[in-house]
Formats: C-alpha cells, structure tokens, sequence
C-alpha cells in the first residue's frame, strides 16, 4: 500500500487544479475532482479517490474524506473531522414552485461541519444544516436539522441518541 500512495503522490503532484489552494502535506488521490469556485484545503488534509468537489468549498486542516465524498458548493468543514465513504453534502435547494413545476428557483444552502466531528459512512446532510464540534453521525443518517456540539445522532431523519463525553 506505501508504494501505491508513493505513486499516487507524484501523480497527484502533475494534475492541474488552478481552483484548489492546497496547504502543507495534503494527500489528494488524482482521481479526486474539484470542480466550480475555489476550494480551499488545509495542512494535512486527505482526500481518497472518487471524491467530487464543487466549490466554492473550504476544508480544515487533518481532515479526512473517505473515497466517493459528494460536496456541493457553500460547505465548511472544520479541522480534523473524519468523513465516512460515500458520503454527501448536497446544498442544493429550490424555492416553492406551482403546481405545473413544483421545484421552483434554485437557491443553495450553506452546511457548516465543526471541529472534530465525525461522520459515518453514507451520511447525507441537506443543506442549511450546521453540525457541531465534536459531533458523532451515525452511518447511514440523514441530516436535515442542526446537530448541537457534542452530540451522537443517527437515523432517517436523524436524531439525538446521546451526548458525546
């Protein structure tokens, strides 16, 4: 495996990202895309293959996104948060439309991950949401309502199980 991110690495090094502002002993698999407005990375921040990111976006530093992450634009994710595979941050929205066309103007809304939170594989998180520091996310879960610091939620919708400690 060492050798393989070894490569991975130096490939990494030749794909053009003019968007991306990457900081110190960042790991982005080459088969990641960014994609739309800037997209900020800090120190240290993995990414593994198939992610896609559309920005305008911004990461903190140590954070890591398992393979397949899905991030739609106007997202913050804090310092060392931990993201499960497959997981999506979709911020896309609409007004209210008629009864011809329900799905009315496009709007975005904005999703904020804390510090230090982790999130399970498969999460789902609808915009307008804000996870809190240290917050837990049970594979699986959908998102729709802010998630207080410190607390484990799963489910669809998901819910408060317990107060992290």
């Amino acid at each position: 495996m060492p050798k393989i991110r070894g490569v991975l690495a130096r490939l990494n090094a030749l794909v053009p990202r003019p968007n991306v502002k990457t900081g110190a002993g960042c790991w982005v698999d080459p088969r990641a895309k960014f994609l739309g407005g800037a997209i900020e990375l800090g120190d240290k921040v993995t990414i593994f293959r198939g992610a896609e990111i559309l920005g305008p976006v911004s990461i903190g530093t140590e954070t890591f996104l398992n393979r397949d992450a899905y991030v739609r634009p106007n997202v913050t994710i804090g310092k060392k948060v931990d993201i499960g595979a497959f997981c999506k941050f979709i911020t896309d929205d609409h007004e209210p439309g008629t009864p011809e066309r329900r799905a009315g103007k496009p709007i975005k809304k904005a999703i904020t991950i804390g510090d230090g939170a982790w999130i399970g594989a498969a999460v789902t998180v609808i915009g307008g949401v804000n996870i809190g520091p240290g917050a837990t996310i049970g594979a699986g879960s959908v998102v729709v309502s802010d998630v207080p610091a410190h607390e484990t939620w799963a489910g669809v919708p998901a819910k408060r199980i317990s107060k992290n400690t």
